[in-house]
């Protein structure tokens, strides 16, 4: 998933890379590290791939994966993880000089449950940046059951920087948890102030942390990656599945090494042209639209149930002013923590990324808890888990890798002040509910602007000439990626279909949408496209 945040601290977040804003250089850093591995032409594709014929990678090329099975799950809720098998590739940390230093890609494999019909691996990304393929393996088994297990080895990977692959890591945990129980303050020049310092204090902490990491974390160089795992698997083509920002992931591979691209499906499409300020603008609008037709259900369908009145009219403000309330009334909770307006804001926006059957009922109950009872456990609860924490008060390397990896793909300078004005008051006559308090004065910097090493990644149309047909999808309703970014792609790519998905949530697959899943399958089984203009409706 894209975990860009909506509210007011969220909003700004969207504007920035992922969690926080990183606007402040850090000396801790030289300013002659390299900007991404690679020699970069004019849109940021590299102008001449590394591969397997490259001599420098032929030990990364030629390495084998010792597969073995997985430890038990230590974790604070533990998986099953019987018939499971784990790994590790080694790739280079920096593929400009491969020789110099290399890291450790976690991996996991599903193995197909019918080898004698098996047609390959499928490689699995679950979005982010920062995202776990490891645990959408390890967690989501029983998505991948019927024909994709059958015929597959089913491979999840953490990528470069994150989960267990040399993670990003910047603030503790306690530094996340007091952060969290303070709002950004409502009054713009005082916003200006505290997000000045906290800017300064995470780039420091990146960097001291992990700053030799910081310049290599970058898409480009884990399409790479995914180049390399593609030859120890023993696969001429790569099979993939990317979601949300595993399509743009995806896309990137496809532009690197389009004659090794085998069947891919690009699911909650990014799409790699937008500009980050109109990306942004356009996912805030995103959320804003669930958010409405959420509320609307709730009053229309479930009136016993909905603490948000009868009228369908009102019901979205109800919902939204309360949220903004907590800023100076936040809620109790088990755990001696407050339910803070940025954190009501975090928790609504997480099960928004769902729909009526799956997220929207859990949202009800979360507010229900809150307006009527008066206890925040419910949306901290959605909070923590958007943000990767554990009940045990330990954050995943999510928001830390997000960050780096976003500022790793490209910053943007600062918008002019015409052009701000124009999205603060494109925001406030399209998404008024979810950026309350929001001014020009909050676009004043720009996306990454001082993070401490500049990428050579732009954005461009992707083309990915000579590619094998490539499966995008959209959702009408989903408000992370919205439904246009899944049409740019497939329009941009020189050889992809596009598959629409008729309904509310982040990405298509495994909703139990039959029509959905009868085209995964026969594409990637059978390498059979659906139809030019299919759409499947909920």
């Amino acid at each position: 998933m894209t975990t860009h945040r909506t509210g007011r601290r969220l909003v700004l977040a969207a504007l920035a890379a992922g969690s926080l804003l990183l606007t402040t250089a850090c000396n801790d850093l030289a300013s002659d590290q390299p900007a991404d591995a690679g020699t970069v032409g004019p849109a940021g594709a590299a102008a001449k791939p590394a591969g397997a014929d490259d001599p420098r990678l032929g030990a990364f090329y030629g390495q084998h994966i010792d597969w073995h099975a997985c430890p038990p799950d230590a974790g604070s809720r533990p998986v099953d993880l019987t018939g499971l098998q784990c790994g590790e590739l080694r790739v280079p940390l920096d593929y400009a000089t491969p020789a110099a230093d290399a890291l450790g890609v976690a991996l996991v494999r599903l193995p197909a449950a019918e080898p004698a019909r098996r047609v390959g691996s499928l490689v699995v990304n679950p979005g982010g940046p920062g995202g776990s393929g490891v645990e959408m393996v390890e967690m989501g088994r029983r998505l991948f059951d019927g024909a994709l297990h059958n015929r597959f080895d089913v491979v999840g990977f953490d990528p470069r920087g994150t989960g267990a692959s040399s993670p990003v890591t910047c603030l503790t945990d306690r530094q996340r948890d007091d952060r969290d129980q303070v709002d950004i303050p409502v009054d713009p020049a005082k916003r200006r102030v505290v997000l000045e310092r906290q800017d300064k204090e995470f780039t420091t902490a990146c960097a001291a942390r992990s700053g030799k990491l910081l310049p290599f974390v970058g898409t480009r160089n884990t399409a790479r990656d995914l180049d390399v795992l593609r030859q120890a698997l023993g696969d001429p083509k790569l099979n993939y599945l990317g979601i949300s920002y595993g399509t743009y992931l995806g896309a990137l591979y496809a532009e690197e090494f389009p004659a090794r691209t085998g069947r891919l499906i690009l699911d909650g499409a990014v799409d790699p042209a937008a500009d980050a300020l109109d990306e942004s603008t356009d996912q805030i609008i995103g959320f804003e639209s669930s958010f409405r037709r959420f509320a609307d259900d709730c009053v229309r369908a479930h009136a016993d149930e909905c603490p948000l009145g009868s009228d369908p009219g009102t019901a979205a403000k109800k919902a939204s002013d309360y949220l903004e309330s907590l800023h100076d009334h936040p809620l109790d909770t088990a755990d001696g923590r407050k339910l803070t307006s940025d954190l009501g804001w975090a928790g609504t926006q997480a099960l928004l990324y769902g729909d009526e059957t799956d997220a929207w009922p859990a949202l009800r109950a979360a507010l229900t808890m809150a307006m009527v009872r008066q206890r925040g456990d419910l949306l901290l609860a959605s909070a923590d888990r958007f943000h990767g924490r554990d009940e045990q008060g330990h954050y995943t390397s999510l928001n830390d890798s997000h960050s780096a990896i976003s500022c790793a793909d490209g910053a943007a300078a600062a918008p002019s002040p015409e052009r701000a004005q124009k999205v603060v008051a494109r925001l406030k006559a399209e998404a008024p509910l979810v950026t309350q308090g929001v001014s020009v004065e909050d676009y004043r910097r720009g996306r990454c602007e001082n993070w401490p090493f500049k990428s050579p990644e732009k954005p461009h149309v992707v083309r990915a000439e000579g590619s094998a047909p490539i499966l995008v999808v959209g959702s009408t309703g989903d408000p992370a990626t919205p439904y246009a970014a899944a049409e740019n792609l497939a329009k941009g790519l020189a050889h992809a279909t596009l598959l629409t998905r008729e309904g509310e949530g982040h990405g298509a697959f495994g909703r139990g949408n039959t029509c959905i899943d009868a085209a995964y399958e026969a594409y990637l089984v059978a390498g059979t496209m659906p139809a030019p203009g299919t759409r499947c409706a909920n």
